[in-house]
């Protein structure tokens, strides 16, 4: 297949609920051994807090007339209907659902727009920044740091750019593995695509079911399978930007000397800067086999120095994670086994042909450092129920419990101390008995990331509630220097603590460059810049 040839182009994607996780197909059952953790948290009368059916939903009126729609549809399909503004209401963060759930009046985009292709969302951007309207990018909607809130940013009107019937495998090089997609398609509508041909992206974040490939580019994603495939702006060849000012087609070669590497400018850029309309991916054979592992450690200081030095020797597994003791015990007791696991579970998996050998090598590694090994079935459980998680937090909201995360990453020598400062924070602000857990799932040989899961009662302001947690555990990160996000973006809820990793000159960098390519600031204000 060749740029000259038609379009492919992959089933139906799945779609969020316009207040959940998930597609409404199935609802998410708490499993076994739930209610002894969440007797640990909960205590007198549980603040269950239930959904609003959607018809009870008052949204913000649509500040677009007649004559403005049908100037807008004259370039790409366009509808101020309240059943397509409703899906595009923002993100799926706590706050987020918990405003759904709260707010008997929403604040919508005032119409939503659904560009085929990089054309048409060139024209839509001219037309806007001459009319004063904001554009909100909208690729899966999977956002959890408000990346695709409907921020007007003072200008009269704010529109979502919806980028799903961009959805499709544009061009294939086999020869050179690349594949062409349009930044609508999200993770399995690739993924469907490129088994057509016997390939795989590999890129498997836990928002993989819904969040597209436009989106993982712009937030900088990191999947689960990042030790073996790479973080997803490993995997990027080349972009296709559309501005207000124009456009910019990015990566022609595997590696230049032609100055600074302009992809960088919207790799991590959520919108701010441009929409990406194409993105131009690097890929591989899929795999036949895949091997599984698991071990415990007396603790996870213990499991940590050994993730470390097989990281550093170049020991690459597709999957490697590491869970402290708090995480190991949760997950021991929601599987029903509760006397089964303790100290710190490493899962690894390991693909292809090699991928026995490369989990014996880990092994021996592992034991050296005191672990014990626990068979496959703890990785395999862990693969099976990867993507269920966030569906959870819908249930437990239901009940009265509050379950959220947070990310950062930071070098190996500060990790431990960066573990305990943000434990301590979230501990601190959250008072009562909340259950603070943690994990590696990303390694670098210089650092790692940590993934920090919270469980607590919902309090009489649960919004006010989380805001105070994230807001001493973000100053905790910065305080240790660490990254304020490793794979979750900035969005709008981590904006302002950008500014202490950055530096005064790097915000204006960020603004010269936004200045340049979008002079009149429609693109999805209120997000990423300080």
């Amino acid at each position: 297949m060749t740029s000259a040839d038609p379009v492919e182009r992959p089933s139906p994607a799945a779609r969020l609920q316009w207040d959940a996780w998930g597609d409404g197909s199935a609802t998410a059952t708490l499993p076994p051994g739930a209610k002894q953790i969440l007797s640990l948290v909960l205590k007198g009368r549980p603040r269950g807090i239930p959904r609003r059916a959607a018809e009870t939903v008052t949204l913000t009126s649509s500040r677009l007339g007649e004559g403005d729609l049908r100037a807008l549809a004259a370039l790409a399909p366009a509808t101020s209907d309240d059943a397509a503004r409703i899906r595009h209401l923002g993100g799926k963060s706590t706050p987020d659902l918990l405003a759904r759930r709260l707010d008997p009046v929403q604040t919508a985009p005032d119409a939503v727009l659904s560009p085929a292709d990089h054309a048409q969302t060139l024209a839509v951007l001219s037309h806007c920044a001459t009319q004063s309207i904001a554009v909100v990018p909208f690729g899966g909607g999977t956002s959890v740091v408000g990346g695709v809130e409907p921020d007007a940013g003072g200008h009269r009107a704010v529109i979502a750019l919806d980028l799903s019937r961009t959805a499709g495998l544009l061009a294939l090089d086999e020869q050179s593995l690349l594949a062409t997609f349009g930044a609508g398609t999200t993770g399995p509508q690739a993924e469907e695509l490129l088994a057509r041909h016997g390939l795989t992206l590999g890129h498997f974040p836990q928002s993989f079911e819904f969040a597209s490939l436009g989106g993982f580019a712009a937030t900088r994603s990191s999947g689960q399978a990042s030790r073996g495939y790479g973080r997803f702006d490993d995997l990027v060849h080349a972009l296709v930007v559309a501005t207000p000012v124009g456009e910019l087609r990015l990566g022609r070669a595997p590696a230049s000397a032609a100055g600074p590497d302009l992809r960088e400018l919207f790799l991590g850029s959520e919108g701010v800067l441009g929409v990406i309309t194409e993105v131009t991916v690097r890929v591989r054979p899929k795999p036949t086999q895949t091997a599984y592992a698991s071990w415990t450690f007396p603790d996870f200081a213990a499991g940590t120095a050994a993730v470390r030095a097989a990281t550093q020797r170049g020991i690459r597994p597709t999957v490697l994670r590491l869970s402290d003791e708090t995480e190991t015990r949760i997950g021991a007791a929601m599987g029903g086994h509760l006397s089964r696991l303790g100290g710190s579970l490493a899962i690894a998996t390991a693909e292809g042909d090699e991928g026995t050998a490369v989990l014996e090598h880990l092994d021996g590694l592992f034991r050296a450092h005191g672990a014990k090994p626990r068979g496959e079935a703890p990785a395999r459980s862990w693969e099976r129920g990867r993507f269920e998680a966030p569906a959870l937090r819908d249930t437990l909201m239901d009940i009265g419990v509050l379950a959220e995360t947070l990310e950062t990453a930071a070098t190996w020598s500060r990790l431990p101390e960066l573990k305990d400062a943000v434990t301590a924070a979230l501990t601190a602000s959250l008072g009562g008995r909340p259950l603070i857990s943690c994990h590696i799932s990303h390694v670098y040989p210089a650092g790692a990331s940590l993934y920090f899961t919270v469980v607590a009662a919902l309090e009489a302001d649960p919004v006010a509630q989380w805001t105070r947690a994230k807001d001493a555990a973000s100053h905790a990160i910065a305080d240790a220097g660490a990254t304020i996000t490793h794979h979750h973006a900035v969005g709008s809820d981590h904006r302002p603590y950008l500014r202490a990793e950055i530096g005064d000159l790097g915000v204006k960098v960020l603004r010269a460059v936004k200045d340049a390519l979008d002079p009149h600031g429609i693109l999805n204000p209120g997000k990423l810049i300080p």
